[in-house]
């Protein structure tokens, strides 16, 4: 079975769990075969929300049935409030009802809420069953689909309960992402733009010059999702499991994840914008600490600003903690170590490095100011 033209096929090299991305338009219509040669004999359990299963639930159950691949949808509702206890019950329970067996599927079709949580499901349910991502958020394909980390929400904070169950497969279709809203497509933008600002300079100034190219579609998509996706991968294959190198992949989340737990996971401050102004937060951190210059924070927040995200927490609508709020916030977050706080800091454009034993009292002053600096706007 050959893959659709133009396919780009990115390996995740991970020994006898090595799998492939592959990326392209109309990846989603050839599912069934792909699958089928991955995971010969299988039953599929796809896992969906309401909005994506109205666009593409049809192609991908009528992708398997043709590869001769059983099938049934499971379908929750849409948004962060699906990562949490209830659903992820909701979902076992229907896995178990259906009576998939360990060598079936479960796949999840959406985009990082729905990987999140079916990826959870597959890691835990008869101790671990095959697991399909189809992508189908400019976010999800570029990383959360990626690299095996998998979980759900709870009061205390994101993505505290869950384990990594890596994919059998990846399958990237740049031609769904032709149906987010502007506003998500934005919002997944800030995560291929962490590429550049990680170790990759160089794409951080393609980014600058082909944004808008991005954005509409066509060659240039396909190479910034491609280019996203090798850097994690290749990062992924040194770390597996997050100790060491692979924290570099949190380059403002930790800020970022404190400011969805304040704004309670919703459309208030969905994940992209909420990484867009952590990541503006941590370059001028980074200057605060005289780890880095200026001009290249100003650079970083100029360019989300550019294409439309937020950069500042006065952009934030509604209240929010006080910075000791959100340190408690902080806190809770999973790079935590015994107490102490672990950012991912920067000395330039393509020059993060993890910076363990960061003294929270210098953490809280800064956020005291950056909601001061909101107020007299």
């Amino acid at each position: 079975m050959a893959e659709p033209a133009d396919t780009v096929r990115v390996p995740v090299a991970l020994g006898e769990r090595s799998y492939d991305i592959l990326i392209g338009r109309g990846v989603l219509g050839e599912a069934g075969a792909l699958i089928a040669r991955r995971i010969p004999g299988c039953r599929a359990a796809i896992v969906t929300d309401s909005t994506v299963g109205r666009h593409h639930l049809e192609t991908l159950e009528s992708s398997l049935a043709e590869a001769g691949i059983d099938c049934s949808a499971i379908v929750v509702s849409p948004g962060e409030g699906s990562k949490n206890f209830a659903t992820f019950e909701q979902v076992v329970d229907a896995v178990i009802a259906g009576r998939f067996e360990r060598g079936d599927a479960i796949v999840a079709l959406g985009g990082g809420v729905v990987g999140d949580l079916a990826g959870f499901v597959a890691g835990v349910v008869r101790r671990g069953m095959h697991f399909v991502q189809i992508p189908t958020s400019l976010l999800a394909q570029v990383d959360s689909s990626v690299g095996g980390k998998t979980g759900i929400n709870v009061s205390h904070g994101k993505n505290l309960v869950g384990v990594f169950h890596q994919p059998d497969l990846v399958l990237a279709d740049t031609g769904v992402l032709d149906t987010l809203s502007e506003r998500h497509f934005r919002a997944g933008y800030a995560e291929v733009v962490k590429y550049g600002l990680i170790n990759d300079a160089d794409f951080f100034v393609w980014l600058e010059e082909n944004w808008r190219d991005v954005f509409a579609g066509g060659p240039a998509r396909t190479h910034a999702i491609a280019t996203s996706c090798r850097s994690k991968a290749a990062i992924v294959a040194r770390d597996e499991r997050e100790s060491g190198e692979r924290a570099l992949l949190n380059l403002g989340h930790t800020f970022g994840h404190a400011l969805e737990a304040a704004t309670g996971y919703g459309d208030r401050l969905v994940h992209g914008e909420a990484i867009s102004i952590g990541m503006v937060l941590a370059h001028d951190f980074s200057v605060r600490m005289n780890l880095a210059s200026k001009d290249d924070a100003d650079r970083v927040r100029a360019h989300f600003a550019g294409v439309g995200l937020p950069t500042t927490l006065a952009e934030i609508p509604g209240d929010l903690p006080d910075a000791d709020g959100l340190m408690t916030l902080i806190s809770q977050d999973k790079k935590v170590s015994r107490g102490s706080l672990t950012f991912i800091l920067t000395h330039g454009i393509g020059k993060a490095f993890i910076a363990k034993d960061v003294v929270p009292d210098a953490v809280r002053d800064f956020l005291a100011e950056a909601k001061a600096a909101g107020a007299r706007t």
